[in-house]
C-alpha cells in the first residue's frame, strides 16, 4: 500500500512530503491547468528536484496517435528525466504506444481506465502502472471496486509486474475502498489527506489526552523527565 500526490503545486507537494510517506507525484494536463503551470519542462524539473530520484514522477502525453505519443515521450524523457513515467491514455493508439515504449525500456503508466478490458490490455502490454478512475466510474454507475479486484486477480494470477495506481477520488472512503479491493497505490490530492487528519474527533482525543496528563502530572513535557528525580510540580485531583 503506497500513496502518491496528484498535484503539480510545488508548495503543496513539499507540505505533503513533509508529513506523509509519499512515493511519487502524478500529473495530467487538467492538474497543470489548475496549478497555472505554463512551462511544463521547467516545472517538472523543479518537481523532480523537490521529490528526489527515489520517488516516481508521472507526466502525460497529449498526442492522440501512437507516433505522436512516442515522440512526445522522447522529448519528455530527454528534457526532464530518463526515469520519468510516461502517462499514456488507454486507447487503441495508446496501447500501440505502450508496446513501443516498453520495447525501449521506458516506464509507462496507463491512464484514463474505466473498463476491465482496458486494464487487461495495458497489463498485457507490460505497463508499469494502470490507473483506474474511481470516482468517474462511480459517476457512470459502474462498480470501481469490481474493476480493481479484477485487475488485481489478473495481475496476481499471471505474475505480472504491473501495479494498480488508482486515481480520481472525491473522498477518503473511496481511497480506503480502493486499497481494500486490491490497489497497490492511490494518487490523492494533498488537500484530501490533510482534511482527513483535521477531523475534529481526532483533535478532541489528542486534547483529552493532554488535559488528563496535566491533571495527573502537571503542565510539563515528557522530554523534561529524568529517571528517579522527577516529581510533578503540581498535581490536580481527577
Amino acid at each position: 500500500m503506497e500513496f502518491m500526490i496528484d498535484n503539480a503545486g510545488i508548495e503543496e507537494i513539499e507540505r505533503a512530503m513533509d508529513v506523509f510517506p509519499i512515493v511519487g507525484v502524478t500529473s495530467n494536463p487538467t492538474i497543470l491547468k489548475a496549478a497555472g503551470i505554463i512551462n511544463l519542462i521547467a516545472h517538472m524539473r523543479s518537481i523532480r528536484k523537490v521529490i528526489g530520484q527515489e520517488r516516481s514522477l508521472h507526466v502525460q502525453v497529449i498526442a492522440e496517435n501512437a507516433d505522436g505519443m512516442v515522440k512526445e515521450a522522447d522529448v519528455l524523457l530527454r528534457k526532464i528525466d530518463e526515469k520519468l513515467y510516461i502517462k499514456i491514455p488507454t486507447t487503441e493508439q495508446g496501447l500501440k504506444a505502450m508496446r513501443i515504449l516498453k520495447g525501449q525500456g521506458v516506464n509507462v503508466t496507463a491512464t484514463a481506465i474505466y473498463l476491465k478490458i482496458q486494464g487487461f490490455m495495458a497489463i498485457a502490454c507490460g505497463a508499469d502502472y494502470i490507473a483506474p478512475y474511481y470516482n468517474r466510474m462511480e459517476n457512470l454507475d459502474m462498480d470501481p471496486n469490481s474493476v480493481i479486484a479484477s485487475f488485481r486477480k489478473m495481475i496476481d494470477e499471471n505474475g505480472a509486474a504491473t501495479e494498480i495506481l488508482s486515481a480520481s477520488f472525491k473522498n477518503m472512503s473511496q481511497v480506503v475502498k480502493s486499497f481494500e479491493y486490491g490497489s497497490h497505490v492511490a494518487t490523492v490530492q494533498p488537500a484530501m489527506l490533510h482534511d482527513a487528519f483535521a477531523t475534529p474527533e481526532i483533535q478532541k482525543a489528542v486534547d483529552d489526552f493532554h488535559n488528563d496528563w496535566i491533571r495527573s502530572q502537571g503542565d510539563v513535557s515528557i522530554s523534561t523527565l529524568t529517571s528517579g528525580r522527577y516529581q510533578p510540580s503540581e498535581t490536580r485531583p481527577l
